[in-house]
């Protein structure tokens, strides 16, 4: 009796780590909230300041829109790639803040918006600050990942 029950407990805690293991993780099964699409957007912003223009395109769909201001609508994730470009020139830097956010009672689609800070540099090499606003439409995808599917923005009359 003494021998099988180091076996037995051996047993026993295989079962439960294979178990785990197996077992999706509980903010996996959870019906994702407004806060799930705000952390969504600092990964976001995070990737597209570590990244460029492939960590912010990694956050949209492959058939997202993007609406940009004083211009013709972007459709599919190649496209809006291709006006991408100066996130990868480390003088661009955009941020953003979410200052609001919903989800949908299914549960599969949801939007952000709040304002944006876009700081480059001038044809003189002076600094030049742009502010505006966006919002962001976010879809639930058949893996279970969150994409962007619309996103648009306008300038503000802030510029510095």
């Amino acid at each position: 009796m003494k021998t099988i029950l180091p076996v037995l407990a051996a047993a026993l805690l295989a079962g439960v780590i294979v178990h785990s293991l197996t077992r999706p993780a509980a903010s996996a099964t959870r019906k994702a909230t407004a806060e799930t699409l705000i952390q969504l957007e600092g990964e976001f912003m995070k990737a597209a300041a570590d990244k460029g223009s492939a960590g912010y395109m990694f956050y949209y769909a492959d058939d997202a829109v993007e609406v940009p201001n004083g211009v013709d609508f972007l459709k599919g994730k190649e496209a809006i790639a291709k006006t991408m470009g100066f996130l990868d020139d480390k003088n661009n830097s955009l941020t953003w803040t979410p200052v609001g956010a919903d989800i949908s009672s299914s549960g599969d689609l949801g939007y952000t918006y709040g304002t944006y800070e876009f700081r480059s540099k001038d044809k003189e090499g002076k600094p030049v600050v742009d502010h505006g606003k966006y919002t962001s439409i976010w879809k639930k995808q058949k893996d279970g990942n969150w994409y962007v599917v619309l996103d648009m923005g306008n300038a503000s009359s802030q510029t510095k």
